[in-house]
């Protein structure tokens, strides 16, 4: 039995789709703060929310394999707590192998605003090294539908502005990350390795050309100062609700882009038996489905 925790969000669902086709529906279990949320058909869906390290375990009693999917950025939550309470329920409902969904990095996220954040993924990191787990971490791209969607309402206004720079990422949609997820889940000769799953590693201009060109878009990129693109996102009304936590990790991101923390070098091949499609093949595929 293979469990996907956090399943109801996007990568869970890609995650448990593609598990589905990997193990069968029959060894797939959801496990979900809000079970109805959880759209799969034909898989087990039980109730189990971080915060609860009891509900957790009983979540996972008769489980292999976990994909614990990290815990969401939310102003004022300690996510290293929950996710030891995740790898603490685990541990004690008797599972083998735990595999921990982390972020892309290098050392350059060092003294930017998305420090705090990386540093709560390398902890789990290291957390679930120690735990005495078989344990595999992927440090997954940033996603790209997230960007394109972005990019798509800069149309209004021709530009697409952030703090990112001259500086390289790696992209990769949620499905494409979900594949190499689900593919290393149910492989143990994967154990104890940690997997950058990334695509190409392309600049902020070159990630708005890209999509002017599949998605038929007029947009330039233009840079912005870090505390410009705070005000940008404070002026976001959705962002603003989140809090100026939420603005200032998601500016540094663009900080670690801009210092090239996120241009690492793809271990997708590795994970998922095939090469990472490159962003046009993604970009593509996304306009494809929209069609």
């Amino acid at each position: 039995m293979i469990a996907v925790t956090a399943a109801s969000g996007r990568l869970g669902h890609a995650v448990l789709r593609h598990l589905v086709d990997e193990a069968g529906a029959e060894q797939v279990v959801a496990v979900a703060r809000s079970p109805a949320k959880v759209e799969v058909a034909d898989i087990e869906v039980r109730a189990g929310d971080y915060g609860d390290v009891d509900q957790m375990r009983s979540a996972l009693a008769g489980v292999d394999t976990v994909v614990l999917i990290s815990a969401p950025v939310v102003t004022g939550t300690d996510r290293i707590a929950l996710h030891r309470n995740v790898i603490a329920a685990a541990t004690a409902a008797g599972v083998r192998k735990l595999l921990f969904t982390s972020v892309i990095g290098s050392d350059g996220e060092q003294d930017t605003l998305f420090a705090p954040t990386q540093q709560v993924n390398r902890q789990a990191e290291a957390d679930l090294a120690a735990s005495g787990l078989e344990w595999i971490v992927t440090r997954n791209a940033l996603y790209l539908e997230l960007d394109l969607m972005h990019i798509r309402k800069a149309q209004e206004t021709g530009v697409y502005r952030n703090n990112a720079g001259d500086g390289r990422c790696g992209y990769m949609t949620i499905d494409e990350l979900a594949c190499a997820i689900a593919k290393l889940a149910t492989n143990d000769a994967a154990n104890g390795r940690i997997y950058n799953l990334v695509s190409d590693n392309l600049t902020q201009a070159e990630l708005v050309k890209l999509a002017c060109e599949v998605f038929q878009l007029n947009v330039r990129y233009e840079a912005l100062t870090v505390d410009e693109n705070i005000a940008r996102f404070m002026a976001d009304p959705r962002i603003a609700a989140r809090g100026a936590e939420v603005a200032k990790m998601l500016t540094g991101c663009f900080q670690c882009i801009a210092r090239g923390a996120f241009e690492v070098e793809s271990d997708y091949a590795d994970a998922a038996g095939r090469r990472p499609r490159s962003v046009r093949e993604q970009m593509e595929a996304l306009a494809r489905a929209e069609a």
